[in-house]
């Protein structure tokens, strides 16, 4: 959370304006955090969470390898120092001629949840190796990922058949238990369905080799989430139970558990009021919101930690809002935020957690808001 470099960063340097700052010290106790956890697993770190530069140079310095989602994002590991065969293309999603500059670049992973996806692969970057998406459910993830991406088991059976006729290196199987995944069990129901698939192709004489466990390792937020060493337990023994002593290769892809809570966001209280003379609810309006890098507030999903320095005065709930002339620019009304009845116009908040999915969701300028600045320590 708020480090005490962090905190002597805002006081020295008392940036103006809402603002991320990131400690990377904390980034490599996460890397370590993980590498210890699950010794046997690659570590790809989500690039999407968060590609500051001194992030991904630090992690590529560790050994880390790299889950990307574009070409930009591929070339954005490459200048960090990571080598092509460290990255993988992880979006199930991709143009046939981003396939063909990721393949040009050096890329040979790829993910795949259809059989489309196979054949522009197939065309674009032949004799890749490619891994299937299978669906889960998302349970007990604060951020679910399901529906959008990836495919029910028997489909995926199909995909890496068509793969292999295609010429391609049928590798493996993904899936992702959803972001903020605070069930430990939550591994054991997808790596039962990734079993079924080795199982069903090894019958045919197509031998799996990988399966890709995702991210969805939290970070702390208002409530206490396991350790990693607890996730690392947890997920072993699901792999041993369902695939014995033949373990498969395995790949996580930490993204909000790597980074989450290293960084702080600055922000400022613009304005504070009431609807009528009875409301009893205050609204606090701050200078960020869901427009400047607060997006997983939608739904009220992420409830970040705000501390004040007034949280020693009486707390009361209060609408917390963002500064933009969109009435979807709200974080918290369903389930009011306790903040100091003391807090007034001009006070500055710290919202911890927000090292990452902030930074990379802001927009460029909506109603003349520049973008979320960063800051890396």
């Amino acid at each position: 959370m708020a480090t005490q470099r962090i905190m002597d960063f805002l006081a020295t340097r008392r940036p103006n304006g809402p603002c991320l700052v990131v400690d990377l010290d904390v980034v490599a106790d996460n890397y370590r955090a993980f590498e210890k956890a699950l010794p046997q697993s690659r570590i790809f770190y989500a690039v999407k969470a968060n590609p500051a530069p001194e992030i991904l140079r630090l992690l590529a310095s560790l050994g880390s390898s790299f889950d990307t989602a574009s070409v930009a994002e591929v070339e954005m590991a490459m200048d960090a120092g990571a080598p092509a065969c460290r990255i993988s293309f992880g979006n199930t999603i991709k143009k046939e001629r981003d396939i063909a500059r990721a393949f040009e670049l050096g890329i040979r992973l790829f993910a795949v949840d259809c059989v489309e996806e196979v054949e522009k692969i197939a065309r674009a970057a032949p004799g890749a190796r490619v891994f299937c998406r299978v669906l889960t459910d998302g349970e007990g993830a604060e951020w679910p990922l399901s529906r959008k991406f990836g495919c029910v088991p028997a489909m995926a059976i199909d995909v890496l058949r068509k793969a292999k006729a295609l010429g391609l290196d049928a590798y493996g199987v993904s899936f992702h238990v959803g972001s903020q995944q605070t069930d430990l069990d939550a591994w054991d129901r997808a790596l039962a369905d990734a079993k079924h698939v080795f199982a069903t192709l090894a019958e045919e004489g197509i031998v799996l080799k990988m399966v890709n466990m995702g991210g969805g390792f939290p970070t702390r937020y208002l409530r206490d989430v396991p350790a990693a060493q607890a996730y690392g337990e947890a997920i072993f023994a699901a792999l041993s139970r369902h695939f014995g002593n033949r373990l498969p290769e395995t790949i996580i892809e930490p993204g909000r558990g790597m980074v989450g809570n290293a960084g702080v966001i600055k922000s400022e209280v613009v304005l504070i009021s009431k609807k009528s003379e009875t409301d009893e609810l205050r609204w606090v309006y701050l200078d960020i919101g869901k427009f400047g890098g607060l997006a997983e507030t939608m739904d009220e999903a992420i409830r970040y930690p705000i501390v004040t320095a007034r949280d020693h005065d009486r707390k009361a709930p209060c609408v917390l809002a963002g500064p933009t002339c969109d009435s979807a620019d709200v974080m918290y009304e369903k389930t009011p935020y306790p903040l100091p009845l003391s807090l007034t116009i001009g006070d500055d908040v710290l919202i911890e957690g927000t090292g990452a999915y902030t930074t990379t969701y802001a927009s460029v300028a909506f109603n003349g808001f520049e973008p979320l600045r960063s800051y890396v320590i």
